[in-house]
């Protein structure tokens, strides 16, 4: 009994690695290859810290199966890359994983392919899920932590996560967690629509560093606040939006866009919800009097 169902388990696993690895290439973008899944016919998405160049790069689809691509977008704080292909090549679509019914502990199978074209993988199980959104130490967003408990072999990043019903988790990376994470289909789909239609990823900032302070009762009662902590002004991006509409170091922040502020991550909130070119409004303290500012947000610079 038990010999049957270690059979059956080997051939669902062997038989999802050869259906999911057709739509899995490798991509030369680097001194070490990487993998990429195939978004659309002319499109492959992958990790963005594995491409370093712009263009000459090239894309393995298979043992002697070789084709160009040049970057058509990145975005470093989800780690994704889109490479758009030469010509229009034929693989089956790939099924994304929509739903939020992922449970810790359930097998999955992360493939990868070689320079040579040869499907690579990996086993294990879910070992983290965490709702999002995730925050990125690249100031990027995903709309969910997952983290896989199997070994990501060099050149696996960009390469999908795959479930047992054969649906794409997401790409895997190396490139924004230690030990290795899965980017969620749904952020894959996302940024690299967006990738393809602009380039680039316009998130909008408001030019500032700020860390939370107490407010004086003395001060509280004088300007009748309800919030016991705002946000004081340490630093300014030089003709950053917040420099440009008027703010001080120093200024006490209380308010954005009507949301009370008493940590940062109120004003990621905030940000998260807005666009680049919106207009919100910030109230804050200064020399001890309610001031009000109208910030026109602007894209985050490229660094």
């Amino acid at each position: 009994m038990a010999d049957k169902i270690w059979t059956a388990l080997s051939n669902e696993l062997a038989g999802a690695a050869a259906t999911a690895g057709r739509s899995v290439v490798a991509v030369l973008g680097h001194r070490h290859p990487s993998s990429g899944v195939i978004f659309r016919p002319d499109a492959v998405v992958t990790a963005s810290h594995a491409v370093r160049r712009d263009d000459e790069i090239a894309i393995v689809t298979g043992p002697g199966q070789k084709l160009k691509a040049q970057l058509a977008g990145r975005d470093a704080g989800t780690d994704i890359a889109v490479l758009r292909l030469e010509h229009h090549i034929d693989a089956p679509s790939v099924s994304w994983f929509s739903t939020g019914n992922l449970r810790v502990g359930e097998l999955v199978l992360a493939l990868g392919r070689t320079w040579r074209g040869n499907v690579v993988a990996s086993s294990g199980i879910l070992s983290g899920l965490m709702p999002g959104p995730w925050r990125t130490w690249r100031n990027g967003e995903l709309d969910q932590f997952i983290r896989p408990d199997l070994t990501l072999y060099p050149g696996f990043s960009g390469g999908p996560l795959v479930a047992s019903s054969g649906e794409f988790l997401g790409i895997n990376t190396v490139g924004l967690h230690r030990h290795g994470i899965t980017v969620p289909a749904s952020t894959v789909q996302r940024v690299a629509a967006e990738l393809l239609e602009k380039g680039s990823i316009e998130r909008p900032y408001l030019g500032l560093g700020m860390q939370p302070v107490a407010l004086p009762e003395s001060l509280r009662s004088k300007l009748n606040l309800t919030a016991d902590d705002g946000l004081i002004v340490v630093h300014l991006d030089a003709s950053g939006p917040a420099e440009k509409a008027g703010v001080l170091l120093g200024d006490l922040l209380i308010e954005l866009a009507g949301r009370g502020l008493q940590e940062i991550e109120s004003v990621q909130d905030v940000l998260r919800r807005a666009k680049a070119g919106q207009e919100i409004e910030a109230k804050l303290i200064r020399a001890a009097s309610m001031t009000t500012l109208k910030i026109k947000l602007e894209p985050r610079p490229m660094r």
